[in-house]
């Protein structure tokens, strides 16, 4: 395959993958959406990792030229929705509404500060270090994670255990791309401003974004929206 059209076709693998999960999971699919719509702007950062952290070939050749790719807006829509999801899709979960004594629990001061800790965070990250801009964007979203950690420790084995499944699904996605095109990491991606490490042919940079980002979204639906995991549900968060 032409490289010019390996960046969409693995965008459009990811959009497979969810539109398998929006058709048989049909009591999130407004969720899903609105998490895709949510996310799919942040697409447009693409300019701030080309070509600091890689330069994939693209449509039109839009991010050599520009910094931006339709690539990037599809691939964030797809990693929304299913990032959001993934846990309760495998678990079965359900949700209730917090109680109005547990949405005052003292903790809940801070609930638009957690919310908002990525967004603020990497603003600051990427502006006051010289980091590559992947490790400013990983790094806000651990601690996201971990701010929705402290202020929802009843979501503790969701957050967790959430970031480790869309790590999973990242690397088998991830693979697809060796499969697609051996040779195209090495291309593509500047391992020169990176770490160099690769586990199973993926830089290491990848699987640490996949593992942060899982720990951040798996849990923002209930975060946001004030819900918790169904009661007959609760085996699966001891």
């Amino acid at each position: 395959m032409d490289d010019t059209y390996i960046w969409l076709a693995w965008s459009f693998g990811l959009i497979l993958v969810w539109l398998i999960v929006f058709i048989f999971y049909r009591q999130a699919r407004r969720r899903m959406l609105w998490a895709s719509l949510l996310t799919m702007p942040f697409g447009l950062t693409e300019p701030l990792f080309v070509p600091e952290y890689w330069h994939p070939p693209s449509l039109f050749d839009l991010a050599h030229r520009t910094g931006f790719d339709i690539e990037s807006l599809i691939f964030s829509f797809g990693i929304g929705g299913l990032g959001i999801v993934l846990y309760d899709f495998i678990f079965s979960v359900n949700h209730e509404e917090m109680s109005i004594n547990e949405k005052h629990h003292t903790r809940h001061r801070f609930h638009i500060w957690a919310l908002l800790t990525p967004v603020i965070s990497f603003p600051i990250l990427y502006l006051f270090t010289d980091w590559n801009p992947i490790y400013s964007a990983t790094l806000s979203m651990l601690l996201a994670g971990l701010a929705a950690l402290w202020c929802r420790p009843d979501l503790k084995l969701k957050i967790w255990i959430g970031g480790f499944l869309f790590l999973l699904f990242y690397m088998v996605y991830f693979l697809s791309l060796a499969l697609l095109a051996p040779g195209y990491v090495e291309k593509v991606w500047t391992m020169s401003a990176i770490s160099g490490i690769e586990i199973i042919g993926i830089p290491i940079e990848e699987l640490l974004f996949a593992f942060t980002f899982g720990m951040l979204w798996s849990s923002y639906y209930e975060h946001l929206t004030w819900r918790k995991i169904n009661s007959k549900h609760k085996g699966h968060l001891k």
